[in-house]
């Protein structure tokens, strides 16, 4: 069997990623997923990158040299075209510099978009997946959703900003799709999708 960390400790995350990846290589030998949550001695690195890509493998190579498995972790980015590409990189951090705090996260988002009309709304989210081999090996992909930020909440299901970030091409939020529908065409789909044909040819 092979195993394989997924570098998460965001339960959500876990849930979404189990549904995209393969369950066994192309040889049919099978794959088994670790989380954080299986290793909770190890510490959280700090995740100080200047890009999405540089953040998906601090995470990566951590758990990687903490484990000695084959590491894949990533990075994922909302940018709002009127804040000039902000939060970015901080996105998940975008309240408070010392924590992850959702819904204190949303509710800055409307705030400094606060009277901005609907056509300078536009936004794009971001992901980088990255995979760290024993040995030094890192692969890179990356996915991205264009779309614009409501002006107020909508949906039930998602996490994070999926409740104001509406899909172009769907005239929908993250948040109003169906978790099925949102692993094709979400950003983090299109990333891990492509990081799962590299874990199908392992």
């Amino acid at each position: 069997m092979l195993k394989i960390l997924i570098a998460t400790g965001n339960p959500h995350k876990a849930k979404e990623l189990s549904q995209i990846l393969p369950a066994a290589t192309n040889g049919g030998q099978p794959v088994k997923y670790l989380t954080l949550a299986d290793f909770p001695n190890i510490p959280e690195p700090q995740e100080n990158g200047q890009t999405l890509a540089e953040n998906a493998i601090i995470k990566a190579k951590a758990g990687m040299l903490a484990t000695g498995l084959i590491t894949i972790a990533d990075d994922t980015g909302l940018m709002v075209d009127f804040l000039g590409g902000a939060p970015g990189v901080h996105s998940g951090r975008y309240a408070y510099p010392d924590r992850a705090d959702y819904p204190a996260n949303n509710v800055k988002l409307l705030k400094e978009l606060s009277g901005v009309p609907a056509a300078k709304r536009t936004a794009r989210f971001m992901t980088v997946a990255a995979m760290a081999k024993p040995g030094g090996e890192i692969i890179l992909k990356e996915g991205g959703v264009e779309g614009f930020i409501a002006q107020d909440y909508s949906g039930q299901n998602g996490f994070g900003y999926d409740p104001l970030f509406i899909v172009k091409s769907l005239n929908k939020t993250m948040a109003d799709i169906s978790e099925s529908e949102k692993n094709k065409i979400s950003h983090r789909a299109l990333a891990f999708a492509q990081m799962a044909e590299i874990i199908k040819s392992l």
